[in-house]
């Protein structure tokens, strides 16, 4: 269930009816859906919707017994594709700054519409129907405006250099990509670093993650995985994301050395 900005008085009181009725904490509802025990609050407050699979995932073990989708469903009705995606590019859409470590693919905020929708059509289970890899590639090409929005957000990539060669889509959506990526670099907003294949020690073993400062200054990790995405708000874990990902930026080539290696794979294409 996706549902939009703003929260709802009934649902949010209902919800903390539930939970404190099941001697559950904010913390510990909040690792059962994916959201920090300050996004649970938000939420018990009536400042944010139920986002995700909270609404699904609350009702189920609060004991709510179907009143929390009943509520749900009629305050805010239904919809969406991959909430959780949905959910973290609310963020995204106002982030004043955005970091990407990205281990097998074009990150997606980067990605043309050829390469994006090679990546759906990759997708062989669930195989997705032609409408709706359409839904999900307009989607990802709307992403490009964060690079033209206003304020300027601070963008920075760290690609493994095996992103680049992979060639998904063909050579030449690969080589479309590639030009792509070199153009959105020249923005003076834009850093993008490639990690070699023959570093010897190496930050970022654990995959790939996405690292957002909010228009508050708040700071945000994500994380998804096959089955969904999680925010990651809390101290200290949040502080060793973006610690790592210093690392990572320091280990990876710099943003001049790694213009030359896409421009030496899209020559070679």
């Amino acid at each position: 269930m996706h549902c939009g900005d703003r929260g709802s008085e009934s649902f949010s009181a209902l919800l903390r009816f539930f939970r404190e009725r099941s001697g559950m904490t904010q913390e510990a509802l909040g690792k059962h859906v994916g959201y920090s025990k300050s996004q649970v609050a938000m939420v018990e407050r009536g400042e944010r919707s139920p986002k995700g699979q909270l609404v699904e995932i609350a009702d189920r073990v609060l004991g709510a017994q179907g009143a929390l989708l009943v509520l749900a469903e009629k305050e805010f009705g239904s919809a969406g594709l991959r909430p959780w995606t949905e959910d973290y590019l609310a963020e995204e859409k106002k982030a004043a700054a955005l970091h990407v470590y990205q281990t097998h693919l074009i990150p997606g905020s980067l990605q043309t519409e050829t390469y994006a929708r090679a990546v759906y059509a990759s997708n062989r289970y669930p195989t997705l129907g032609d409408e709706e890899i359409e839904k999900r590639v307009a989607s990802r090409v709307e992403r490009q405006r964060l690079f033209e929005r206003k304020p300027t957000p601070s963008v920075s990539y760290v690609l493994e250099e095996s992103t680049l060669t992979r060639p998904l889509g063909g050579e030449a959506a690969l080589k479309e990509q590639l030009h792509h990526i070199l153009d959105i670099g020249e923005l003076r907003n834009v850093e993008i670093q490639v990690m070699p294949h023959d570093r010897q020690v190496h930050a970022g073993l654990n995959g790939a993650m996405i690292l957002l400062e909010t228009a508050e200054r708040q700071l945000l990790g994500y994380i998804e995985g096959p089955s969904g995405g999680y925010f990651v708000g809390e101290q200290p874990d949040v502080g060793d994301l973006f610690g790592k990902y210093g690392i990572l930026r320091a280990q990876a080539l710099s943003p001049e050395e790694s213009t030359k290696v896409i421009e030496e794979v899209a020559r070679k294409l």
